[in-house]
């Protein structure tokens, strides 16, 4: 879904790709506009994905690669018996609460790359059987990394949403009147 992203200040790389970053961050964000608690929790495509599910798990995702790149343990760890959950609500979770978590998570990254001196910077990838060992990335990498993951599941966010009710993204930017609105 395109949307136009504010021009970046000349020169400033990671505020050009925190822009992208924030507008696939509204593409999420938007397709759950305007829906019940029932309507972000169902899955009504061939996938098992809800548009609650993709956004707890984007959250998280972004929060995990940001925690790797800090160099800190992750705050929610995610493994094979368990990684089923970062796709569903468990009980006490809100499509409100996730999004607070979200914004949160968001403000925390922006943050760390504003704290760097470039994007040039490494940092170890965690031991994965999917990353190489011992491979490091840079955190222009990472940036890159959490636009298309966002984006990635911004565009399952839109077929279900438009599987739902038959909103598209055009009419849901229409709607809200503001392309990162989920209210």
């Amino acid at each position: 879904m395109p949307t136009l992203v504010s021009q970046e200040a000349h020169g400033d790389e990671a505020g050009a790709l925190l822009g992208f970053l924030e507008a696939q961050r509204g593409a999420v964000r938007r397709a759950l506009h305007g829906l019940t608690a029932e309507q972000a929790n169902s899955t009504p495509s061939a996938s098992e994905l809800s548009l609650a599910g993709l956004l707890k798990h984007v959250a998280e995702v972004e929060q995990g690669w940001v925690e790797d790149a800090r160099g800190v343990p992750h705050s929610i760890v995610r493994n094979h018996e368990n990684w089923h959950l970062s796709f569903v609500l468990e009980e006490g979770e809100s499509v409100e609460g996730l999004l607070a978590f979200w914004d949160d998570v968001a403000v925390r990254t922006e943050k760390f790359i504003r704290s760097l001196p470039d994007l040039n910077g490494t940092f170890p990838l965690p031991r994965a059987p999917w990353f190489p060992e011992g491979s490091e990335r840079s955190m222009r990498f990472l940036l890159l990394t959490l636009i298309q993951e966002i984006a990635r599941h911004a565009g399952h966010a839109d077929v279900i949403r438009e599987t739902l009710d038959g909103k598209t993204a055009f009419v849901l930017i229409d709607e809200t009147g503001d392309p990162s609105a989920t209210s």
